[in-house]
């Protein structure tokens, strides 16, 4: 593997980075700004028209749906081209969403480009595409540990010409968000198939009779707003059979086909995350003092920032070889990386992030230096898209088959 950045990698970099540098930060708080001003309740959310303003200036740059590595729907950019982009969209967290490579609607595109039908394509995928619209994917419920998905109870249930569906689930991100119009739900359409035929995947309009948002779940008291992790209630939904996305049994397989790239998407910006609580931390060693001399010239803090940077590194390489493996053997033959770099990344990211909350002291946990808020969106990354014990049960797993026939 050559580990030079691509020419075109290059450009799109400094596009991406120029583009953030002019409008980028400083939209971020207007963003902040704007929606402070909405208020409490239900102002929070309230999505505010900065974002708006960035997306169609990004559009209008090029700079748009460079996470897919197809080019009917964007640059064309491989996985291995577009991981330092998503690095540096990740230091800003209005950054992905301005250049329309925000999840979930990546992963729901994934699905509809992949799986989805000509019909579904153009009600749903051409304006998530557009930047028009946002979605939401729900499939962790409440009442099961959902960490296996086998366990999902919502049930499909085919009724005429139409299905019906029953269920609740939680931590639908990007329910709350006034723009989100369709809703991608895995449940069981056969409870009677083998274990791994249960589940299907269908479409469900947001709006549709029998959607009920229950409440949004607090991330350590950040709600996200307007973007929001919901709890929602489908009580005797029915869409069309024409909803079903690819068909009965199938949702194994979707969710396969739409989990490797969001989990390498969400580890290349977690590493520009890291790159910015490093910079935090060393910027406030160099401008504190303590007995007696320089913080940074404590030793504890040399050592501290030392494998910050070795961890970064470390993590930034497995990332580049699971994405440059994805686009030369395909994403089968990189799930081991992929859920290496899924286990990596969250914990390199948090150690530094916690170590730069350590040298801001109390500031650390306050609002001020966006490190509190940025450690609990990483957090989350740790149980989202598959926890880490699922994941290193997968990398065991595939290391025991090297030496044996019977895992």
């Amino acid at each position: 593997m050559d580990f030079a950045y691509s020419p075109r990698a290059k450009d799109y970099l400094k596009r991406v980075s120029d583009f953030m540098d002019k409008y980028v930060y400083e939209g971020d708080e207007i963003y902040e700004r704007q929606h402070t001003e909405f208020g409490p309740g239900d102002g929070r959310w309230k999505v505010p028209p900065i974002i708006e303003e960035l997306k169609e200036k990004a559009k209008a740059e090029g700079l748009w749906n460079m996470f897919h590595p197809d080019p009917k729907f964007g640059p064309g950019l491989s996985n291995a081209d577009y991981a330092p982009i998503a690095e540096m969209t990740g230091r800003c967290h209005i950054a992905p969403e301005v250049f329309n490579c925000a999840a979930p609607d990546t992963g729901n595109m994934e699905v509809l480009m992949k799986y989805g039908s000509p019909a579904q394509q153009e009600q749903w995928l051409t304006p998530l595409l557009d930047g028009k619209i946002r979605s939401a994917f729900l499939m962790t419920e409440p009442r099961v540990a959902s960490s296996d998905a086998t366990n999902i109870e919502t049930e499909i249930t085919a009724d005429g010409d139409d299905y019906v569906i029953n269920g609740r689930k939680w931590w639908s991100s990007g329910a709350g968000d006034p723009r989100c119009k369709i809703f991608i739900v895995m449940g069981k359409t056969d409870k009677n198939a083998e274990r791994h035929k249960q589940q299907s995947q269908i479409l469900v309009p947001a709006d549709a009779p029998g959607v009920k948002i229950l409440r949004h779940l607090p991330v350590f008291g950040y709600d996200d707003a307007p973007h929001g992790h919901m709890e929602v209630e489908l009580d005797n939904v029915r869409v069309p059979k024409e909803n079903l996305i690819l068909g009965e049994g199938r949702g194994f397989e979707i969710a396969q086909g739409r989990l490797g790239p969001g989990r390498i998407h969400h580890c290349m910006r977690t590493i520009g995350a890291a790159e910015v609580a490093l910079e935090k931390m060393v910027k406030r060693l160099l401008t504190r003092e303590a007995f007696g001399k320089p913080i940074y010239k404590h030793s504890i803090w040399e050592q501290r920032v030392a494998e910050a940077r070795i961890d970064i590194e470390m993590a930034r390489l497995l990332t580049l070889k699971a994405a440059w493996m994805m686009d030369t053997v395909g994403n089968k033959a990189a799930q081991q990386e992929i859920a290496m770099i899924k286990v990596a990344a969250p914990r390199v990211a948090l150690k530094v992030i916690d170590d730069a909350i350590q040298a801001h002291g109390g500031a650390g946990v306050t609002t001020d230096f966006g490190l509190a808020k940025v450690y609990s969106g990483i957090r989350t990354l740790r149980l989202a898209d598959g926890p880490d014990e699922v994941h290193c049960r997968a990398i065991s797993r595939i290391e025991f088959k090297k030496h044996s026939n019977v895992v």
